[in-house]
């Protein structure tokens, strides 16, 4: 019998400690370190006989060369989802989804469930969380009770590989959630930092022995972040991630890691009574409705992955009261508008410090890539100073702390983007113009910040010029 240590674990970034303590150093969380057994169980449960531990077993080599008798990608027939996957699920392979609750993850897998299905492969659905009943439930609202999908409500690792590993084996396995499984080798309870990394140790080994792809459904924390251990993050082949705001209608599945394709792609759906529906051309429903004609709003030409994107830029610059002035953010990096404030403030002579400065990313699509910034300044400039934007204008580019505007990648595809929707002119950086080729959409070129403000400046009502002189 193995020697029974304890040890102390935090449950939310599973850190291990030797004793207890109150605060995590690694996350900062309070109260989140449990003890737990330190006593690991094998892959496939169970302990070596005395005589055989420290021994190895000696396995196979095989060579580079051969084909697999199978194909190697099984299509779901989602194009939003074999797009994020890098063209459908990798056999052998295992992805982490997750997602806040309610967003919408089990109404995806189930549509993937009933789509692999249709193909003819055995897909099995594993509940943890929910009954069969209430799976079926959900199947009969989704119009997908037809479909040749096996489910089973089952907590036990053990069990759920035992039982997989008879008949057939299946295509493509949905375990919902990781959170809920457990190992009868280990002595802690369901949830534990040692539970979901000893349950997906032994999923992922039998993903890799029989073939099957598998999905992890995974729980978030409050800050966005799948919780349990990081580590399974890094055992795991794909870790995905399905955003979206309950005020808005559309769902983003993004990649952030995939091992067997493309880390930086997005799939767009829009939540429908029907299920989950594709959006072929998220642009145009990002840029639905918008108020051209109000100053503060300016359309940034994005690319997320190889999809170009085109969203809107909100701002709002009002005068405040406070001895300290507010800096509110949505969709867009908080440190980001506080550098670039400053560099209008420094570079472009703008006095925002006697003002609210408020940016809003429209449709609640988050923007993390650096080209946003001449957009998000245009936006803020524009609102200042009472001038509207251009309607059928494009703002690209980097800003630099010294001012300077500097190119960014894949200029030809944001730009061929925004002509399709029918955008006619274009300001990007002069650096970046030299390698362009012809567009249907006029090109307007800036070597800094100042000719940004001062194309903006031109358009402004007489009665904002005077308050800004009068402050300036």
């Amino acid at each position: 019998m193995a020697k029974r240590t304890s040890s102390f674990a935090c449950q939310a970034c599973g850190a291990v400690y030797t004793r207890w303590q109150g605060r995590c150093d690694a996350c900062g969380g309070w109260s989140t370190i449990a003890e737990e057994s330190a006593t690991a169980p094998l892959p496939g449960g169970g302990s070596l006989p005395r005589g055989q531990r420290g021994k190895g077993r000696i396995f196979a080599l095989e060579g580079l060369s051969g084909s697999p008798e199978d194909a190697p990608r099984i299509a779901s027939g989602i194009a939003e989802l074999d797009r994020v996957t890098g063209g459908g699920f990798v056999r052998g392979s295992v992805i982490l989804l997750g997602g806040e609750p309610g967003i919408g993850k089990s109404t995806l897998l189930m549509q993937a469930c009933a789509a692999v299905a249709g193909l003819g492969h055995r897909v099995v659905y594993i509940s943890g969380e929910e009954a069969v009943g209430q799976v079926r439930l959900r199947a009969e609202r989704l119009g997908l009770a037809s479909a040749a999908v096996e489910l089973a409500a089952e907590t036990n690792v053990e069990d759920i590989v035992a039982t997989l590993s008879q008949g057939a084996p299946p295509r493509l396995v949905i375990i919902d959630s990781i959170q809920t499984m457990w190992s009868e080798g280990i002595e802690s309870a369901p949830g534990t930092v040692t539970q979901v990394r000893g349950a997906a140790q032994i999923l992922i080994r039998h993903a890799k022995t029989s073939g099957a792809a598998v999905i992890l459904v995974g729980h978030v924390t409050k800050d966005g972040q799948i919780a349990g251990p990081r580590v399974v993050e890094h055992m795991v082949d794909a870790v995905a991630s399905f955003e979206g705001d309950g005020a808005h209608h559309f769902r983003i599945l993004r990649a952030m890691k995939n091992r067997f394709g493309p880390t930086d792609e997005i799939g767009v759906f829009e939540m429908t009574g029907a299920g989950l529906a594709e959006v072929p051309n998220p642009s145009a429903l990002f840029l639905a409705g918008r108020d051209s004609t109000s100053p503060g709003t300016a359309v940034f030409a994005g690319m997320e992955g190889t999809r170009p994107l085109l969203v809107e830029f909100q701002a709002l610059v009002a005068p405040t009261s406070l001895g300290t002035p507010r800096r509110a953010v949505v969709g867009w990096d908080q440190n980001r508008l506080s550098m670039l404030i400053a560099v209008l403030e420094t570079h472009a002579g703008l006095k925002l410090g006697a003002y609210d400065v408020f940016l809003n990313v429209a449709g609640g699509l988050r923007i993390v890539e650096p080209s946003a910034d001449a957009a998000a300044a245009a936006a803020l400039i524009s609102s200042l100073t009472g001038a509207a934007l251009p309607a059928d204008r494009v703002y690209i580019g980097e800003v630099a702390l010294t001012g300077a505007l500097r190119p960014v990648s894949q200029t030809s595809a944001r730009l061929k983007e925004a002509a399709k929707l029918g955008f006619h002119s274009a300001f990007l950086p002069k650096a970046g113009l030299d390698g362009q080729g012809r567009h249907d959409i006029n090109l307007e070129a800036g070597g800094d910040i100042t000719d940004l403000v001062a194309g903006i400046a031109v358009n402004t009502p007489q009665k904002r010029k005077a308050q800004s002189a009068d402050q300036g």
